[in-house]
């Protein structure tokens, strides 16, 4: 029987040759750790991408508050005033308005309106009014400076049956002496907004074995878990990104419609609710196709005016927004060229700035008219593993171009609403969460192990599984006065 040694060193007739079998090699197979010299280890993992979570928006903005239903509802207010904008004029005396569906028609005869057309305006009073013409109603007026609508002096249109869009809203009424009321009552109408909790679920599992085994790599994560044991990283990390998909996903959710093929049936989040219901500003920024100037900014503001006119904003932006709206308040103190020039025209923030000190080129807050706006970065679309990984009129097929978010303005506002569960009215932010629980159950944010490694002895299976579980739904109030800001 023949005694077979190791291979050890092999000898090779060329001098100096660097060949793989004569060094020890510290990650290749066999010779692992096989040799006498500790190499330099750095035991800490580098943070490269700083704090990777991208939670807080909700926490800064909103509120959680819990419900014990599968829907919650509620109700809105409409406008007290009356106005049209999609009517038509289509005879010398007659105005033809379209409905949405479910809107009633509120003129009434002897309501005094201002009609505005193209070259100018005239106040009317109202004659008649249709009532079975559906969705396509009409009013018959008499103008107070004109013969009719498109004829005489001072007629809004000078051809008779001219069916461009004219505007229109109700200042009052005028009746004749010893005239009995026979005006009909205007009765406010109920707007009724539902949304339904999400079920958003996530799991951990680790085998017992490596429970139990100890790795050179110590680990650190964003909540404070230390320690060689690499199972912590992974289940801290899934943690952390279970949290954050609490808040992406009442951001994101959207509603399934006829058209949807998914399995479950959604539900209506900030960007959607904000599309259906609220305002949305294409194009602001530089990089998303816009100027940024003032001018610009100022639009959404008569849009503010239009709405609730909340005095307090809060603007939650990415990058590209954020360095237009800096540049467009330093264009309005002065030319950004004056900050090569000593610092001269730069003079935002302290009045006495001097070439050779630190000058503050970013604003976090500002007054426009009569709004307050403080601003904010949104890591959420910043981050090249989330919404930052989207870009700007990203160019698809056929030269379409999508276009993506780059920032929301939310009032610092509260709305009064009745809460079914106390019994009374409170005062909410017009952003919060709710979420689902009772006395038995309390699904904010669930999470048990099972198994039987980890002090769990739930089963006979040789694994710890960490369970998370959350069901929840954001309700935004008074959506007509936020804005979204896209490309």
């Amino acid at each position: 029987m023949a005694l077979t040694g190791g291979t050890g060193l092999q000898p090779h007739p060329i001098k100096g040759a660097a060949l793989n079998e004569n060094y020890l090699s510290f990650t290749n197979g066999t010779n692992d750790f096989a040799q006498q010299y500790l190499p330099e280890l750095y035991e800490q993992e580098v943070e490269r991408y700083g704090n990777r979570t991208i939670g807080g928006f909700l926490r800064m903005v909103g509120a959680e508050m819990p419900m014990s239903s599968d829907q919650v509802v509620w109700s809105e207010q409409n406008r007290l005033h009356i106005g049209y904008k999609n009517a038509a004029v289509t005879s010398n005396t007659r105005i033809t308005i379209t409905l949405s569906p479910g809107e009633k028609l509120a003129l009434r005869v002897k309501d005094l309106i201002v009609v505005q057309g193209q070259p100018g305006e005239l106040v009317c009073e109202v004659t008649a009014v249709d009532t079975a013409s559906g969705l396509t109603p009409y009013v018959d007026v008499k103008p107070y400076e004109a013969a009719g609508l498109t004829t005489g002096n001072g007629a809004i249109f000078t051809n008779s049956g001219n069916t461009s869009k004219i505007s229109l809203f109700v200042f009052g009424s005028e009746h004749e002496k010893g005239s009995d009321s026979t005006q009909a009552t205007l009765k406010p109408s109920f707007t009724k907004f539902d949304n339904k909790p999400m079920i958003i679920r996530d799991e951990f599992q680790v085998n017992g074995s490596d429970t139990a085994q100890i790795g050179w790599v110590e680990v650190a994560t964003e909540d404070g878990t230390s320690g060689y044991l690499w199972y912590m990283k992974a289940e801290s990390e899934t943690r952390l990104r279970f949290e954050d998909y609490l808040e992406m996903t009442m951001v994101e959710a959207v509603k399934k419609n006829a058209d949807g093929t998914a399995t479950e049936d959604g539900s209506e989040g900030l960007f959607s609710a904000i599309k259906s219901r609220g305002n949305v500003m294409a194009g602001f920024s530089s990089a998303g196709g816009g100027t940024g100037a003032v001018a610009d900014f100022d639009e959404i503001l008569k849009g503010l005016d239009k709405e609730g006119a909340i005095e307090e904003n809060m603007l939650f932006v990415n990058r590209a927004l954020a360095l237009d709206i800096d540049d467009m308040l330093a264009e309005v103190n002065g030319s950004p060229a004056g900050y090569a020039a000593g610092g001269i025209g730069a003079s935002f923030g302290l009045f006495n700035n001097e070439a050779e000190m630190a000058l503050n080129l970013g604003f976090s807050g500002f007054r426009r008219g009569s709004y307050d706006f403080y601003k904010s970065d949104w890591k959420y679309l910043n981050d090249a593993s989330t919404r930052g990984v989207l870009g700007l009129n990203t160019t698809i097929a056929n030269g379409v171009t999508t276009n993506t978010v780059e920032g929301v303005l939310v009032p610092a506002g509260t709305s009064t609403v009745y809460d079914q569960s106390l019994g009374s009215n409170i005062r909410r932010p017009f952003l919060h969460v709710r979420y689902r629980a009772s006395e038995a159950d309390d699904r904010r944010m669930k999470s048990w192990v099972t198994g039987s490694v980890g002090g769990a002895y739930t089963s006979g299976l040789d694994a710890m599984q960490v369970h998370f579980l959350s069901e929840r739904c954001l309700c935004v109030q008074g959506a007509n006065n936020f804005v979204l800001f896209t490309s």
